[in-house]
C-alpha cells in the first residue's frame, strides 16, 4: 500500500455521515456541525429579555453608538454654551448628567443580563466539554486493558511498567477535585 499526502477513503455502508466519516475533513465537518446545532440550540432557547438585551448590547458595542453619543454630547454642550442660543441646561451641564447617568444604569443592566445568558450557554459548554472529557478518560482505560489482553496474547512482557497498572484504573472526579482543593489550600490560593 503506497504512503501518500492524500486522504485515505474508507470503504464503509453509506448512513450518517456523522457517523461514518470517510476522510478527516468529514469527521470535522460532522464535529462542526454538531457544535453548530448546540449553538442554534442555545440561540432558540433565549427569551424575550434575553433576546432585547443582546441586541441592545450588541449595538451598544459598536462605533456607530460611540459616533452617535459623540454626535449628540457635542450637540447638547454646544447649543448649551453657545452665546446667542437660549440655554436649556447651562454649565455644569445638570441635566446632561442625569441623562447620562440613567443611561449608564439601563446599559449595565442590559450588559449584565446578555452576561448571565452568556454564562449559562458557558457553563453548558463546560458541562458537556467535562462529559466527553469523562468518557474519553473511560474508553482510554478500556483500551489499555485490551492492550494489555493483547499483549498478553502475543507473549509481549508489560510487568516492567508500573504506570500502566496505574493508567488503567478508572478516575474518580471527585478524588481529582478533593486533591485540587486540598493543593489550593495548601498554597493559601482561595477557591472560588
Amino acid at each position: 500500500m503506497p504512503l501518500s499526502n492524500e486522504p485515505q477513503k474508507i470503504n464503509r455502508p453509506k448512513t450518517e455521515a456523522y457517523h461514518s466519516p470517510q476522510t478527516v475533513e468529514d469527521l470535522t465537518k460532522g464535529n462542526v456541525q454538531a457544535i453548530m446545532k448546540l449553538e442554534q440550540s442555545a440561540k432558540a432557547n433565549r427569551n424575550r429579555s434575553d433576546l432585547m438585551a443582546d441586541v441592545i448590547t450588541r449595538f451598544c458595542g459598536s462605533f456607530t453608538f460611540v459616533s452617535l453619543h459623540l454626535f449628540f454630547f457635542g450637540a447638547w454642550i454646544a447649543v448649551n454654551v453657545i452665546p446667542a442660543i437660549p440655554h436649556f441646561d447651562p454649565y455644569p451641564f445638570t441635566f446632561l448628567t442625569l441623562l447620562v447617568s440613567l443611561e449608564a444604569i439601563f446599559l449595565s443592566t442590559f450588559i449584565l443580563i446578555s452576561q448571565n445568558h452568556e454564562t449559562r450557554i458557558t457553563e453548558r459548554r463546560n458541562h458537556l466539554d467535562l462529559q466527553i472529557n469523562l468518557l474519553t478518560e473511560q474508553e482510554n482505560t478500556k483500551m489499555l486493558k485490551l492492550l494489555e489482553s493483547i499483549a498478553e496474547k502475543v507473549g509481549a512482557k508489560t510487568e516492567g511498567d508500573p504506570s500502566l497498572r496505574v493508567l488503567e484504573q478508572s478516575t474518580r472526579p471527585e478524588k481529582l477535585v478533593d486533591q485540587i482543593e486540598k493543593a489550593t489550600k495548601q498554597n493559601g490560593v482561595k477557591s472560588s
